[in-house]
């Protein structure tokens, strides 16, 4: 029983560490030239991917809310909805949750770059749809923006590959390093 709330108060602990880092990562974001200007790249879906690795999916979606909520408190949003944060705690989880259950099949270093592709894929497919139909419609209301439905193919859809292909790349050097790690510690599960 002891050893039990050992392993919780790890988990917990871990999970918001990784969510502080998270939310630094967060505020490092920047554009990619070519796209639109609202569109930002960041790393801070990797400290959940590793939170989802080690403690399992709750935790790694644990991470992606406690970023955003952070995130939201600290710098608000332009609509006063929190709308951008909304799709980016989407979007971290369908690149997160893919990721982790397709690895949790593999668990080898080839096994994580199919898990990292599944998860790009998932995500730039499920937030294009979710732009089209939800988050840009959600802006052309809120901020009197015009209908901007028509760049989900020219533009959100290549971004989200890029963005997605960006993290894997950085999560793969890092995984290489932690791979033994994230192997020992995952049979923790307690999150």
């Amino acid at each position: 029983m002891e050893k039990r709330k050992r392993l919780n108060v790890r988990a917990y602990v871990s999970i918001g560490m990784l969510s502080s880092i998270a939310y630094l990562l967060m505020l490092l974001n920047f554009p990619l030239p070519f796209f639109p200007n609202f569109l930002f790249v960041d790393f801070s879906d990797i400290p959940a991917l590793i939170a989802a690795l080690v403690f399992g999916p709750l935790a790694g979606i644990l991470v992606e809310f406690l970023k955003n909520v952070l995130n939201y408190i600290a710098t608000g949003s332009q609509t006063g909805v929190p709308v951008g944060h909304i799709a980016n705690f989407i979007a971290g989880i369908v690149f997160v949750l893919p990721t982790l259950f397709v690895y949790n099949r593999l668990k080898t270093r080839k096994g994580m770059t199919l898990a990292l592709v599944a998860g790009t894929a998932i995500m730039a497919v499920v937030m294009s749809i979710l732009n089209y139909v939800v988050i840009l419609p959600a802006y052309t209301l809120l901020m009197g923006f015009p209908d901007m439905r028509n760049l989900v193919v020219p533009a959100i859809l290549p971004f989200n590959i890029l963005k997605g292909v960006m993290m894997s790349i950085i999560f793969m050097l890092l995984f290489i390093r932690m791979q033994a790690w994230i192997n020992k510690f995952s049979t923790v599960k307690g999150a």
